[in-house]
């Protein structure tokens, strides 16, 4: 197993605290090879909606908390910002609780000088053109997959096998989620772009990865019910997508500058009352 790249930033999200399908065990495996000097919680972080119907809180769980709470003690800056499913959450935004900062967003300045919007992503979901009988279907499938990703893992680790994600290998192959997917990017890509900043950090998909387009990049730092994936800012500012171990997944794609009008373009701009 390779040394994880030293860490000046660390997001994660949608770890989905107070659920079966949380990966508590794996977010602290990587917590104790990666040790940031700021860390965002972005969003979903707590499952408050699912807890209302019932809440599982095992010592794993407990002892990830325990070990985020140590984590700020020690002097790692914490910035938790609530999603949708700890929306509750957000009437605390402005305050210092535990030495954790809670924000509705932020602006993430990299080592490089770059400044990014980070936010869970949940606002993106009225750009999302998707039809509501098929969000409600594909809610229902999620959390079917979601179970037999349970008890696949539960059969690999009787057999000594490490963590694997079926969810997120049956998602790839559907059309549906694949336009969703894109469409949020978009979305976030706009945002930020619109705001003149150079890049987007958010969740709320459960789909890691990046993308780049027009000067501006796109970063999801996946999910810990799936993926178990986190995006990590190296101390130069560079971005990697890394797994529960450590193990680098993916590099940032270079961005090209925004494209620049030519001259007669302007004069025809200009001319547009």
């Amino acid at each position: 197993m390779s040394t994880p790249p030293r860490a000046r930033t660390l997001f994660v999200s949608d770890i989905h605290l107070g659920t079966r399908d949380c990966q508590a065990e794996l977010l602290a495996s990587l917590l104790r090879r990666v040790r940031p000097e700021r860390l965002y919680l972005v969003g979903d972080i707590v499952d408050l909606i699912a807890m209302q119907k019932r809440a599982v809180l095992p010592p794993a769980q407990q002892r990830l908390v325990a070990r985020l709470l140590r984590l700020a003690r020690g002097g790692c800056e914490i910035i938790y910002i609530p999603g949708n499913h700890d929306a509750a959450l957000r009437r605390l935004c402005g305050l210092r609780v535990h030495r954790v900062q809670i924000e509705r967003r932020a602006i993430h300045v990299t080592a490089d000088g770059r400044r990014l919007l980070v936010s869970h992503g949940d606002e993106f979901d009225t750009h999302v053109r998707i039809a509501p009988w098929m969000l409600a279907l594909g809610d229902g499938m999620h959390q079917f997959v979601l179970a037999l990703n349970r008890w696949c893992n539960r059969a690999r680790g009787v057999l000594g096998l490490p963590y694997w994600s079926l969810a997120s290998a049956l998602k790839r192959r559907v059309g549906a989620a694949q336009r969703y997917v894109a469409q949020f990017e978009q979305a976030a890509l706009h945002q930020a772009a619109r705001e003149g900043l150079d890049g987007y950090v958010g969740g709320h998909i459960h789909k890691a990865g990046f993308r780049a387009r027009d000067g501006v990049l796109y970063c999801n730092d996946g999910d810990w019910v799936e993926h178990c994936t986190a995006l990590l800012e190296t101390p130069d500012g560079a971005l990697r997508l890394i797994d529960w171990r450590g193990e680098l997944l993916e590099r940032e794609p270079l961005v090209d500058a925004p494209a620049v009008p030519e001259e007669a373009d302007l004069v025809g701009a200009a001319r547009v009352p």
